[in-house]
């Protein structure tokens, strides 16, 4: 939200009160705390009628500075914080008054009296400032002239907020901010934290974190549950702004200095993702969303797939397993699917996992929104009746997932279906979340709009987990915000079928990684409208070189021999290629697991001193090693760069020498997939399915690198236990070392 007119003046309605001064600095063992008085105190008369800003310094995590700033006391419930102890930093003051609270290498320094300073520097360098005029508490009359926010928050009357504004230094540019779909950059953007089915080529986005992170080493969550306007440079050129609603704003500087690095301490802070089972990396294939089906349709997609040796490990049933009317009501419509049990086994036979969809709304005509209505499970209006609207199902309402009682009520209806066979869920929706509700626990509805699909998500997760087993469970899921990276998979939501949209689809993978997700898919062949033979099979080639990839559409279906007969050529080669690549692939989900690395990484996280990567966004790497470039062209053009090092070709083996940028033509059966130098690529020895047993016929490809030792592991999906290889290179000669004695071997690639 943009509060100033230019430099000087402050726009039609509003008025502001800055921090002028650090008056006084009260200095602890572990947290320093500021009064900041909103104009310079010169005499006794000046702190009469003055309001004041408060601030409070603290470390919750080594190398994370938390900085409140309260103009009145008070406030609503943050993010879970499951990584957070205070008490982590030590605090020292100086002969001007001044205290600097130190936490690992990233220190915040308070300098005394005028103007207000805050600083943050690190192994002897600054990383942002908080200047004159940068912290701000602001009063907007109703008819102020400012933006009014996100549709679904309107500014209605006269409203308070309290903004920060944090420095960019030249050449400093900044990502994340969740799923965004224009510009990887973020710099000259305005961008607003709060959900929305906006589907993904607007400003709108289904998954918002209060989380950016920049080239200069450091990031900056914001614990904010509800909306937050950010002002990336676009208000105050040099500065980030980011301002909240209400008396009190919270804020955390997380330093690195790698992008890696300040993923692993802000998913730290914020929750790493689920181990994931090896079977959720196969394809899945979808019935589509309103086109007919029922077992018969089913079937023959499935053994047309098969006949066709189309490898597939997941069927999923869109929204019309229920019917019509009812959603949800959690049961299989009799008229299509008149026995469930038995259809699941079958598919269950063919070796398959089932995956149906759900969403955390009640029509009204299902069976249970009487029973939920009465037991108090549905947000409520502030007159008590049940909120409904007609937007998506007919007098639907929402189960209040603040409730215990509505929490395990909507588990006992999964429970039913995990019991029938069901192997996971789609959590679709969760975006639209009204403010005129009451909820159970007395949550603010603004701060509850993000956060609600959390705990939906959280919901269901969480029956995975006590049926499945943890390293079982996974969603489905299309809405989130911080923490959300907790419960994976994520997937783009709802795009159109062209070039175009590929592009913004990835957009938005590579925005979501830099926001502290792992695991991500989109669906093949875009959502809306049908693509044609040319777009299908270019999708397949970049869905299969995903973490998780499904085939899914609006109102046609996917199989790939709907296209032409060279889809299912290009659907073979590259879901067999990434079979293939399991073992590498599965032990990219546990670092993600472990570290909070993201599978699917920008270029910018993995070559942040490359000045050419820095807003590079329709390439990235898979893993730590594999150089993926969609073809974006109805010709097959691609222009891709390749940073410094000798990359080899992983389909041809040719060799290029990187530091450049290339011009590639490609037919539909290709895509440029380079492999870095030194890598070791573990391929395993199936490619009919992805959970196999990865040391049965492993081969270790060894690609040019410098003399050295190399470690590469390889993970049993079944047992867990890692195989660990070392790889030495010395003179032109490689050897390979590992406590396995058999069931693999090496090659130079």
């Amino acid at each position: 939200m943009k509060f100033t007119d230019g430099l000087w003046q402050l726009r039609p309605g509003v008025t502001a009160l800055y921090a002028a001064e650090a008056y006084d600095v009260q200095a602890g063992p572990d947290t320093i705390t500021v009064t900041a008085p909103t104009a310079v105190i010169r005499r006794r008369g000046d702190t009469l009628n003055r309001p004041v800003l408060s601030l409070r310094l603290s470390s919750p995590l080594e190398n994370v500075v938390r900085v409140r700033v309260e103009h009145h006391a008070g406030g609503g419930r943050g993010f879970d914080l499951v990584g957070a102890e205070d008490g982590q930093g030590i605090v020292k003051t100086d002969e001007t008054g001044g205290a600097t609270l130190t936490s690992g290498a990233l220190s915040a320094t308070i300098a005394p009296g005028a103007p207000w300073n805050l600083s943050f520097h690190a192994d002897g360098r600054p990383l942002t400032s908080s200047g004159h005029k940068s912290i701000g508490y602001f009063r907007l009359a109703a008819g102020a002239q400012t933006d009014p926010g996100p549709v679904g928050n309107p500014r209605t009357g006269p409203s308070a907020h309290l903004a920060q504004q944090l420095s960019l230094g030249v050449g400093e540019v900044v990502y994340g901010l969740g799923e965004r779909f224009g510009p990887l950059v973020k710099n000259g953007q305005t961008v607003e934290i709060w959900n929305a089915d906006g589907g993904t080529s607007s400003e709108q986005a289904y998954k918002n974190v209060p989380f950016y992170l920049t080239n200069r080493g450091y990031g900056v969550f914001v614990d904010h549950p509800g909306h937050v306007s950010y002002e990336v440079g676009s208000e105050a050129v040099q500065r980030v702004q980011f301002s909240v609603t209400g008396e009190s704003l919270e804020y955390l500087v997380i330093y690195g200095p790698s992008p890696k690095q300040i993923l692993e301490r802000y998913t730290a802070l914020t929750g790493r993702p689920a181990r994931l089972p090896a079977w959720s990396y196969g394809l899945w294939l979808s019935t589509s969303f309103t086109t007919d089906y029922d077992e018969r349709t089913v079937t023959s997609f499935i053994d047309g797939m098969a006949e066709r040796d189309l490898p597939l490990s997941v069927f999923h049933f869109d929204c019309f397993w229920m019917r019509e009317f009812h959603w949800c009501d959690f049961q299989w419509d009799p008229r299509v699917f008149p026995d469930p049990e038995g259809m699941l086994a079958r598919l269950h036979d063919k070796g398959l996992r089932v995956c149906v969809w759900i969403n955390p709304y009640i029509a009204q005509r299902s069976p249970l929104f009487d029973e939920a209505a009465e037991r108090g499970f549905l947000l409520r209006r502030p007159d008590g009746s049940v909120w409904q609207w007609d937007l998506w199902q007919a007098g639907m309402g929402l189960v209040d997932f603040t409730h215990p009682g509505a929490v395990e009520w909507f588990q006992s209806k999964l429970r039913v279906l995990l019991d029938q066979g069901v192997d996971t869920f789609k959590t679709d929706f969760g975006e639209r979340i009204p403010l005129d509700v009451v909820y159970a626990d007395g949550s603010a509805p603004e701060r509850m709009h993000n956060l609600y699909t959390q705990l939906y998500n959280q919901a269901v997760f969480e029956v995975l987990e006590e049926r499945r087993g943890r390293g079982e469970a996974v969603l489905f899921a299309r809405s989130a915000t911080a923490g959300g990276q907790r419960m994976p998979v994520h997937w783009g939501g709802d795009t159109g079928s062209t070039y175009e949209s590929m592009a913004e689809t990835l957009r938005g993978g590579l925005s979501l990684a830099f926001s502290g997700f792992s695991f991500w898919s989109h669906d093949i062949g875009g959502f809306e409208g049908t693509p044609d033979p040319g777009v299908f099979k270019r999708w397949v080639a970049f869905g299969l070189m995903s973490s998780h990839s499904r085939l899914h559409g609006s109102s046609s279906y996917r199989v790939p021999w709907a296209f032409d007969e060279e889809a299912v050529e290009v659907t073979r080669l590259f879901t067999k290629l990434k079979l293939r690549l399991m073992p590498y692939l599965y032990q990219a989900g546990i670092e993600a697991h472990e570290t909070g690395t993201p599978v699917l990484r920008p270029m910018a996280m993995e070559f942040p001193g490359d000045r050419n990567a820095a807003h590079l966004d329709t390439q990235y790497l898979l893993g730590p090693d594999l150089l993926v470039a969609p073809v974006f062209t109805p010709d097959g053009t691609v222009e891709l760069y390749l940073p410094a090092g000798t990359w080899t070709n992983y389909l041809t083996g040719e060799r290029v020498e990187g530091g450049r940028w290339r011009t590639e033509r490609h037919g539909f059966t290709s895509m440029p997939i380079y492999v870095r130098e030194g890598a070791v690529l573990p391929v395993g020895g199936r490619d009919d399915r992805p959970d196999y047993d990865y040391l049965d016929g492993l081969t270790l490809l060894v690609y040019p690198g410098p003399d050295g030792e190399t470690t590469v592991t390889v993970t049993d999906p079944a047992t867990g236990v890692p195989a660990r290889f070392t790889v030495t290179r010395s003179g032109g000669e490689v050897s390979v070392s590992s406590s396995v004695v058999s069931g693999w071997t090496y090659e130079s690639a």
